[in-house]
């Protein structure tokens, strides 16, 4: 399947009768294990990529290292790729399009940039260098603008809604297919985003979310892990870890290991 294909396939999952499930892979291992376990699509986490490089997450990962994972990434999955870009990595309108030319080259169909405590205005500026990037390119890129309203509590929570509805506009006019905001929670909003944005909902994985079956009635259509399954690795390594090095190699588990043949016959397919 062509590049283009396979973005408008990532399209379409947008418009399912579910939710998309993306659980958020860091590295080329993780996007097999997740192809493999049959998800529809992956998407990397910006933070697990940056921890994976030995890079604090917070556009400070060089953007050669980011374009090296997604090149790999590409290679060895055959679902669509998704790429968490953060802001871009710049401010800088040049360099943010270059870098998304080059994330597209290297074979993502998607790519999340988020706004943080930034103005919405450079944002959907950004948005809009992506969308010139993506036509040079031939691809349907499909630009999911990361709303941090919530996630950073950049306004009184009783203006919340009001706030992100205005930003959705702004990242609509400007350009956006779908509209990522982290932290949102609570039925009656989300109700309230998944009727005014005119883009598809994504949502993060986060205490209090409601479950699959509701967030699909109330119109939800994509699901992130986001970094949780990678901290939920790193904490479970941290404890292995810890124990071995403390206890020596009877402390190493026997139970829930994924089995080496398995793995290494993972890494094998393509």
């Amino acid at each position: 399947m062509s590049q283009t294909e396979t973005a408008g396939t990532f399209h379409a999952l947008h418009h399912a009768p579910t939710p998309l499930l993306l659980a958020n892979a860091w590295d080329v291992g993780t996007a097999r294990l997740m192809a493999g376990l049959g998800a529809a699509a992956i998407a990397t986490t910006s933070a697990g990529v940056a921890w994976s490089h030995g890079y604090p997450d917070g556009d400070l990962l060089p953007i050669d290292l980011l374009l090296a994972s997604v090149a790999a990434i590409a290679r060895a999955v055959r679902v669509p790729l998704s790429v968490d870009i953060e802001g871009g990595y710049s401010d800088d309108l040049d360099t943010v399009e270059d870098n998304i030319a080059r994330v597209i080259a290297a074979g993502a169909v998607g790519i999340n940039i988020e706004d943080g405590t930034a103005s919405p205005a450079l944002l959907s500026a950004k948005i809009e260098r992506a969308r010139r990037a993506a036509a040079r390119s031939g691809v349907g890129l499909f630009i999911n603008a990361r709303c941090d309203v919530y996630l950073k509590g950049l306004v009184p929570a009783e203006r919340a809604v009001a706030e992100t509805l205005a930003r959705a506009a702004q990242y609509r006019a400007a350009g956006a297919d779908g509209l990522f905001v982290p932290g949102l929670t609570e039925p009656a909003a989300i109700r309230d985003m998944v009727g005014t944005i005119g883009l598809p909902l994504n949502l993060l994985a986060w205490p209090g979310l409601p479950d699959l079956a509701a967030l699909t009635a109330l119109g939800v259509k994509r699901v992130s892990a986001g970094s949780g399954i990678t901290q939920a690795v790193y904490g479970r390594a941290a404890v292995i870890a810890r124990d071995f090095l403390r206890d020596g190699p009877g402390a190493l588990p026997s139970e829930g290991v994924m089995p080496y043949a398995e793995i290494n016959a993972l890494m094998g397919t393509s």
